[in-house]
């Protein structure tokens, strides 16, 4: 606290011209104004004020510090009015990409609350398997299950996601259980296609490390779902988040195979354009779900689960 206010009225003293105009702004002493001056300086270890009878001057070094303690203020204030109740509003319109069945079930349900909570915007969701490219397509935000591929795009961690393979008891009845993931090649497996965004396969855990497999079977989808509702009905096996299929194992539906091989958990992710500057409305949409991914309360929730 003592060194942003020694801040504060450094730059109060250099844009007002005088300890008395700073200290009348401040309703303090102008001794006080500068015993801060004189700290600041202290501390840092140059001079910054000349003072004289008649004037103050900024030295060559108050002058470069003097630039970066106003833009400092600036981003300070800005920080705040985004979070109070009688701050900046957001506006504008927030256009936001999703997979298909993520966001469905978790995406789409928070999107009224969230435009509740800022009326001024408008919002475009975008729902699909197939990687979009959010900068040539003019997003501003995508949510993303499972690895990054290396891009300029920025990201944030918003919660674990954690996949596992995946049979109906009538399939596996029909063609056994697969006791090592490379047993998967003698299976029927339930695959996106091509153009979809599971790009790196199905992943284990084999000898201590991470194994992305590419299994193939007769058939393949662009959407999630689909190839949920094929496990379902016994065509094969796939490998699906446990947000899809959690309910699924509970009651007996599907079964859990190659648990022994599971891998390590990846992520779920906002990605954003590398902009200096982002628009007030996208910060507040990634703070909001992040928020409300972080909540433990969130995904044992009944009405977001499938």
């Amino acid at each position: 606290m003592d060194r942003l206010k020694q801040i504060e009225s450094f730059v109060a003293v250099s844009t007002k011209g005088s300890l008395t105009a700073a200290a009348n702004a401040e309703d303090v002493a102008p001794a006080v104004i500068g015993r801060r001056i004189d700290a600041l300086e202290e501390r840092l270890g140059v001079k910054l004020l000349v003072r004289t009878t008649r004037r103050i001057t900024l030295t060559h070094e108050g002058s470069a510090f003097l630039e970066d303690c106003q833009r400092l203020l600036a981003d300070l204030a800005s920080a705040e009015a985004s979070v109070s109740a009688g701050g900046v509003k957001a506006s504008g319109h927030l256009r936001i990409t999703a997979p298909a069945g993520f966001g469905r079930r978790h995406v789409a349900p928070l999107v009224p609350a969230f435009i509740a909570a800022h009326p001024d915007v408008s919002l475009s969701l975008n729902l699909s398997d197939r990687v979009v490219d959010i900068v040539n397509e003019g997003f501003d935000c995508a949510v993303r299950v499972g690895d990054l591929p290396d891009s300029s795009l920025v990201s944030v961690r918003l919660a674990d996601n954690r996949r596992l393979c995946v049979g109906a008891p009538e399939y596996l009845q029909r063609a056994g259980v697969p006791a090592t993931p490379g047993e998967l090649k003698h299976h029927a497996c339930l695959t996106l296609s091509s153009d979809a965004s599971q790009t790196r396969g199905w992943a284990f855990l084999v000898d201590g490390e991470v194994t992305h497999l590419r299994p193939s079977g007769p058939l393949d989808c662009s959407d999630g779902q689909v190839l949920h509702e094929w496990c379902l009905r016994g065509l094969g096996l796939a490998w699906r988040s446990t947000w899809e299929v959690e309910d699924d194992v509970a009651s007996g539906r599907l079964q859990v195979v190659l648990a022994d091989f599971a891998a390590p958990p990846n992520g779920i992710y906002a990605v954003f354009p590398q902009r200096k500057h982002l628009p007030l409305r996208v910060r507040l949409w990634i703070d909001f779900i992040k928020h409300s991914y972080g909540d433990p309360q969130y995904w044992a929730g009944s009405g977001h689960r499938a």
